[in-house]
């Protein structure tokens, strides 16, 4: 295989992997409604739907991502897709609520193989002077896929049934498995002389693992034992990993490379700010404005079409001027887009919640690409696997505190009800609150993201 196809196969294989998930993760969204219904879900056990997922996703990320690194990304790549197409294909035949949150965190431990290794792939390939552009590429699929997920999901769920979601999710999974082997272009593995750290993963996963679920189960009395837990862990692990040779995830790169710290910080920041819009938008569209799963998917599919027109342009702009400065915009616009959504009601009209996703859209787009061309570029070949295992990580611990902050607060205010129209009052009043709770913590990410310092010399 020469260089240029090896190029156009791996952009091929990376794109739909970042296609992939997120379409499957979005239009989840749009059939959870519909999935309480058939599997006889309380609201907390609905967010388990997506939350493990994350969780387990999140656990295994670094290790796999340091896997990679010794072992080879492309295998570890393949095997990623083999397991996360093989867990779609065993959601289709979800018989209760608990096998479905078992193989979707099966199907999240092979995502975070994917997600883990297709970054540092592409980087790996590609000269610096166009990381930002192939990055672009790269992210405006994932939007791309959060922008047809929603339409998919409210058309499956509303004319064939939510269990297809996952059909597709598998078909698109054995073209992924396919692009994979065409990839045949030898691999030498950046730090194949380097020992995987056994002791560092099973802290790293008990840590975090005792972090993000004590955090979920907030505020019963059990969930401040886990925290206390996994804070033990995670101080251990880091004095484990600083005596290290060969530590599973290098902490010098967080205490010595300012760039590093502070872009992970606000990517942390920042999807713990934005990723439960969407799952609240769902259920305000569906149980207070009435609207049927595929309306739904029609409004919020304004969000990622943004994300994915303004990528492109955002990540080759991060090549030629500091990415600090293009994501931080991004914050702030993001910022602008939450705000006005702690004001909805009963009586918002759908053109208002059409401004605010557009805003948002945008935002997201200007912070993300710039974001991770600002991580990738601040270290070393060898590190690739691990810094885009950090990425990830990042993404989706977000994910799983903005998770947290939603099951929080529907625990408090909603308690074990089901989602009724008796309900609804309680379900806006939550909502209102969580978007508040979004919005400050966003605001925060605008700080982390301005103190990161230049990437361009």
């Amino acid at each position: 295989m020469t260089d240029k196809k090896y190029l156009y196969v791996l952009l091929s294989a990376t794109t739909l992997s970042s296609f992939l998930t997120p379409l499957l993760g979005s239009a989840v969204n749009v059939a959870l409604p519909v999935m309480a219904r058939d599997l006889f879900m309380s609201a907390l056990a609905l967010g388990w739907v997506a939350s493990s997922f994350i969780l387990a996703a999140a656990i295994t990320l670094v290790p796999v991502g340091r896997l990679a690194d010794i072992y080879g990304r492309r295998k570890i790549f393949l095997y990623g897709a083999v397991i996360f197409t093989a867990a779609s294909f065993l959601c289709t035949w979800s018989p209760s609520q608990y096998f479905l949150i078992f193989v979707r965190a099966v199907q999240g431990i092979g995502g975070a193989m994917i997600f883990s290794t297709g970054t540092a792939l592409l980087i790996s390939a590609y000269s610096p002077g166009e990381r930002g552009k192939i990055l672009g590429i790269n992210i405006a699929a994932v939007y791309i896929g959060l922008t047809i997920g929603p339409f998919i999901g409210g058309l499956f769920t509303e004319h064939l049934n939510w269990r297809y979601l996952f059909l597709f999710a598998t078909v698109l999974g054995m073209v992924l498995i396919f692009l994979i082997v065409l990839m045949e272009k030898g691999e030498k593995a950046a730090a194949r002389d380097e020992k995987f750290d056994i002791t560092g993963s099973i802290l790293y996963a008990f840590a975090l693992f005792a972090i993000m679920y004590g955090f979920s189960l907030l505020p019963a009395g059990v969930a401040g034992i886990l925290l206390g837990f996994g804070i033990f862990c995670l101080v251990f692990f880091i004095r484990q990993q600083l005596q290290n040779p060969y530590p599973l995830l290098d902490i010098r790169l967080f205490l010595d490379n300012r760039i590093f710290a502070f872009s992970n910080l606000a990517a942390l920041i920042n999807y713990s700010a934005t990723f439960a819009v969407t799952l609240l938008l769902s259920l305000y569209l569906q149980h207070i404005k009435g609207l049927t799963p595929s309306q739904t998917g029609m409004v919020l599919i304004v969000e990622p079409a943004a994300q994915a027109l303004f990528s492109p342009l955002a990540g080759k702009l991060s090549d030629h001027f500091e990415p600090r400065i293009i994501a931080s915009l991004g914050m702030a616009l993001t910022v602008i887009g939450l705000a006005p959504l702690i004001f909805i009601d009963r009586d918002t009209g759908i053109h208002y919640i059409l401004m605010c996703l557009i805003v948002f859209g945008v935002g997201f787009a200007l912070f993300s690409s710039p974001n991770v061309n600002a991580i990738m570029s601040a270290v070393e070949n060898k590190f690739y696997g691990v810094a885009s295992a950090t990425i990830a990580t990042m993404r989706l611990t977000g994910q799983m505190f903005s998770m947290g902050i939603t099951m929080l607060i529907f625990a408090i205010v909603l308690g074990n009800r089901s989602l009724t129209e008796a309900s609804n009052p309680l379900l806006l009043k939550s909502t209102q609150i969580i978007f508040f709770i979004l919005t400050v913590t966003c605001c925060a990410g605008i700080l982390a993201s301005l103190a990161r310092g230049k990437v361009h010399k």
